[in-house]
C-alpha cells in the first residue's frame, strides 16, 4: 500500500486523520509521526489519539517528541480533559521543559474537579506564582515610573 501522505517532508501531516495509517507508519519507522500526531489530535476522538501520543512522547528525534506533547495541550483544548496516559506522561515530564506549555494548557482548560492531584496542586503553584509575579511587575514598573517622574523634575 502507497501511502498519501508526505512522511518524508511532513507536508500536510496537520491534516492527518487515519489512526490505522500513524500505527503503520509507526512500524515503518517514518519521521515525521509528532507532527501527524498533532494531526490526529485535531481530528480524532481522546481515546482514539491518546495511545499515539503516548507512543510519540518517546520518539527518538526531539521536535517530534516535543510535537507530541504540542498534541497533549491540543487535546486538552479540545476536549476539556485527558486520559489517564496522558495526565501520567506530563506528570512524569514535570512542569519545565517541552511539558511546561500543555501541563500550562491542560491547567487552563480541563476543570479543575476533573484534574488528578498532582495537576490540582500545579494548578495552585501555577496561579499563586503567576499572580506573584504580575504584582512584582506591576512594583517595578511602578518604581521606574516614578523615578522617571524625579527625574524629570529635576532637569
Amino acid at each position: 500500500m502507497v501511502s498519501e501522505w508526505d512522511w518524508q517532508n511532513g507536508q500536510g501531516l496537520l491534516a492527518f486523520d487515519d489512526p490505522g495509517e500513524w500505527d503503520a507508519a509507526f512500524e515503518r519507522g517514518e519521521p515525521h509521526l509528532g507532527t501527524a500526531v498533532i494531526g490526529l489530535a485535531f481530528h480524532c476522538s481522546l481515546e482514539e489519539v491518546s495511545p499515539r501520543i503516548v507512543k510519540a512522547m518517546r520518539l527518538p528525534d526531539r521536535l517530534q517528541r516535543t510535537n507530541a506533547f504540542i498534541a497533549t495541550g491540543h487535546a486538552a483544548r479540545l476536549n476539556g480533559g485527558l486520559t489517564p496516559e496522558l495526565f501520567a506522561a506530563l506528570r512524569a515530564e514535570g512542569l519545565s521543559g517541552v511539558a511546561e506549555h500543555p501541563i500550562r494548557d491542560t491547567l487552563a482548560f480541563v476543570p479543575f474537579r476533573d484534574l488528578p492531584p498532582w495537576f490540582k496542586r500545579q494548578w495552585v503553584y501555577v496561579t499563586v506564582r503567576d499572580k506573584l509575579e504580575y504584582w512584582w511587575h506591576r512594583i517595578q514598573d511602578a518604581i521606574g515610573d516614578a523615578w522617571r517622574a524625579l527625574r524629570r523634575r529635576r532637569g
